[in-house]
């Protein structure tokens, strides 16, 4: 008894050791991709990944699809991937998602991109929370369900994914799988806004533009027009266009409705176009 003692007391000592050994080298790999150091990062997460660490055989996948230092190859971004989902970890279950939406270093499929987002939807990934919602949103690998498609937006806007906040926004000034609310739309447009994603911020703007559940507000409206077309948003652009050329909220001046309505129409506005057209006669 003594004798069995001994060898699983060694046993578990090495055991010890080596994911010592593994976690050294998976941090050493973090600090050297850090740094850029990507000849170091590849070496160490190697180590650590054949060992079986799943937070190194994420970042040897994400090395490979990035082509951080290497040459860029899907198929390996994947089998890394593969591996480290399997463990359950909720990014590398995620980008595998990805990869199957996209077929890159796979054959494409919606279903399997279905199955990898919902798993780590389901450990509070709120990315994979999103794209799952915008699966069932769409009907893509699984039937069109804008309830699911809510449930999930909203798990993802709940913990601040502006992206989801914003396609609540659109599913409740729709009523799509929800009561129809322009509050609730303003509430879910103004956190996406406010976390700088362009099309909140013109969506809020048309909000106080209109007046829909909101005192109609003219200013406020060209304050976030104004922020959505800084960052180039085109029909922010063309709305702010519109506020000058009207003076709604604004002195009118031909001259910035020219300028807004210009950069919009370069950029392939057709509405914008016409009206800057028209607005050079005066």
């Amino acid at each position: 008894m003594k004798l069995v003692l001994k060898y699983i007391s060694i046993f578990i000592i090495a055991a010890f050791l080596s994911v010592s050994a593994c976690l050294a080298d998976f941090d050493e790999g973090l600090k050297a991709h850090k740094d850029k150091d990507y000849k170091t990062a590849l070496k160490e997460f190697m180590i650590s990944a054949k060992e079986g660490d799943a937070g190194a055989q994420f970042y040897l996948g994400d090395m490979y699809y990035h082509s951080d230092g290497i040459v860029r190859n899907y198929k390996e971004a994947v089998r890394w991937y593969r591996k480290a989902a399997k463990q359950g970890y909720s990014s590398a279950q995620f980008y595998l998602g990805v990869m199957y939406y996209s077929g890159k270093g796979v054959v494409q499929s919606f279903k399997e991109a279905v199955k990898w987002y919902r798993k780590a939807a389901e450990q509070e990934l709120p990315n994979a929370q999103y794209n799952l919602g915008f699966m069932y949103a769409k009907g893509k690998g699984v039937v069109q369900n804008y309830k699911e498609a809510v449930r999930w937006y909203r798990k993802a806007a709940e913990q601040g994914f502006p992206n989801a906040q914003y396609n609540l926004g659109v599913i409740y000034a729709k009523g799509k799988g929800v009561v129809q609310s322009y509050k609730i739309a303003v509430k879910w447009y103004r956190k996406a806004a406010e976390q700088g994603v362009s099309k909140a911020q013109f969506y809020l703007g048309n909000m106080y533009y209109k007046g829909k559940d909101v005192v109609q507000n003219y200013k406020e409206a060209i304050k976030w027009y104004r922020k959505a077309a800084e960052q180039g948003y085109s029909s922010a652009q063309h709305s702010l266009g519109l506020m000058y050329y009207n003076g709604k909220g604004v002195v009118q001046n031909y001259i910035k409705a020219h300028m807004y309505w210009n950069l919009a129409a370069r950029q392939g506005n057709k509405s914008a176009r016409k009206t800057r057209d028209i607005v050079e006669k005066k």
